[in-house]
């Protein structure tokens, strides 16, 4: 039997403070590792595992996914998840649904489906034979940053402002169980305020990718995680490889030398925890065995750090 290992974190970005500060961002997510590392000392495999964070995370209006999602720019939510079991290397997911409570759910689904990666209309037509009631995500915070952009055609320095914390926004978790075997899960409400259409980072093989080896799930600026291709590429390293701290550093590096601004946090099969940011913080969190961790009051910057 393995010691079972979670890693999770709720999004990254220039400051703390849109999303109520140091300690309760530190409870919130302390709060979904331990029980998630209760599901998976009682048994959990690492699929239902990372479905049962991600749902806690989407479930947070703290964090941009599920309930607390980011307006686009029509005023309409639409979200995005994928999960991937790492020992299979299958990858499923939705992108842009709406009037779901949990869109990590339909990505589950999606795992032992012939047709794995659903768009918006495919997306509501599964959740409609699924019978997944419908939901509204929308809270008070997210429509009251709506209507203020509005107000300025989303040019005012506000748009600057919420658009730039909001874009950060993600969630995702990582896991070991006890079999050793490992499995990823993100979800996203985009980055606010968007072209409609936008499709994000989050159900690609760049910001969600696991195989035997290694599981990463990126948060940061959608559009410079598909530019680097960024979890697949980490996790290409250490199958070549690489152990999972050097890909870490190595892939920050390349970044932080293009101006990437994103984050991620990853496993690998041996139960080595890592993260990496070029961002000024990554809510990260982690289970390694003994103790909690996270990664809340790393300095500004790039900073990459591991835990075996």
């Amino acid at each position: 039997m393995s010691q079972a290992k979670v890693i999770i974190h709720g999004g990254a970005g220039p400051s703390l403070q849109d999303k109520g500060g140091l300690i309760p961002v530190r409870e919130s997510l302390h709060r979904v590792v331990v029980q998630v590392t209760q599901a998976l000392e009682q048994g959990a495999a690492a699929m239902e595992a990372v479905v049962l964070g991600c749902r806690l995370l989407e479930d947070d209006p703290r964090f941009n996914a599920g309930t607390g999602s980011v307006l686009q720019s029509d005023g309409q939510i639409r979200m995005s998840a994928s999960v991937m079991d790492g020992s299979q290397q299958r990858l499923s997911g939705v992108i842009n649904v709406s009037r779901v409570k949990n869109p990590i759910d339909l990505a589950q689904w999606l795992q032992n489906s012939g047709d794995r990666l659903l768009s918006d209309i495919g997306a509501a037509e599964l959740a409609r034979e699924l019978q997944i009631p419908v939901y509204q995500p929308l809270t008070d915070q997210r429509l009251h940053e709506w209507l203020e952009e509005r107000k300025g055609n989303f040019q005012t320095a506000m748009a600057g402002v919420v658009a730039e914390d909001a874009g950060r926004g993600t969630i995702g978790v990582v896991v070991r169980d006890q079999f050793g075997q490992l499995a990823v899960g993100t979800s996203t409400g985009g980055k606010g305020f968007e072209r409609i259409g936008r499709v994000s980072d989050s159900a690609t093989p760049a910001g969600n990718y696991a195989n035997s080896l290694a599981a990463v799930s990126c948060t940061g600026i959608g559009e410079d995680i598909l530019d680097e291709a960024l979890a697949s590429r980490i996790v290409v390293r250490v199958t070549d490889g690489f152990s999972l701290e050097a890909a870490f550093a190595k892939s920050f590096q390349e970044a932080a030398t293009r101006q990437r601004d994103f984050g991620a946090i990853g496993l690998d099969h041996q139960g080595t925890l890592a993260w990496g940011k070029t961002c000024d913080v990554l809510l990260a969190a982690y289970w390694d065995g003994q103790h909690i961790g996270d990664t809340l009051e790393l300095p500004p910057g790039l900073q990459v750090g591991c835990r075996a």
